[in-house]
């Protein structure tokens, strides 16, 4: 019998839908569990990250492909929001230079595991992998049509 071929942008969507969901449980683990007060920027990066479980999943049940677009704009904001907190963490003169974001500073680092990886390094990630993948199901779809 035939097998019938399973398109990649299926599996590139149901990745992208898989990462903003691990990105969702670790941040409600730091928060939720260890207690970790998130900061101002830890919120912007929340707001971005978590309406990709409901959109993405969405997509992926619908086989949805052009949501990539708007994934892709949505996972850039958040990685320049959390490149920019990352670096408020990470290099001296943006942490000397930052401004009060709240109650929780945003220099603040609950973990930095091996040195560089903190929580917006984490979140940075994600935003990358979901960027990733929406691109190249952008470009599958465009060569589709």
């Amino acid at each position: 019998m035939g097998q019938v071929k399973k398109d990649s942008r299926e599996t590139f969507l149901f990745a992208a839908w898989a990462t903003s969901i691990l990105a969702i449980f670790g941040s409600l683990y730091f928060s939720e569990i260890r207690q970790y007060e998130p900061c101002l920027l830890c919120w912007y990066q929340r707001i971005l990250m978590y309406p990709f479980a409901l959109i993405l999943g969405i997509a992926v049940v619908k086989k949805d492909y052009r949501i990539s677009l708007y994934t892709m704009a949505m996972s850039a904001v958040g990685a320049l929001i959390s490149i920019y907190h990352y670096s408020l963490q990470k290099v001296p003169f943006m942490a000397d230079n930052a401004v009060t974001c709240g109650r929780v500073p945003c220099t603040g680092q609950y973990i930095n595991w091996l040195g560089f990886i903190t929580i917006p390094f984490l979140a940075l990630s994600a935003f990358i992998i979901i960027f990733t993948l929406s691109l190249i199901i952008w470009k599958k779809t465009k060569e589709a049509e």
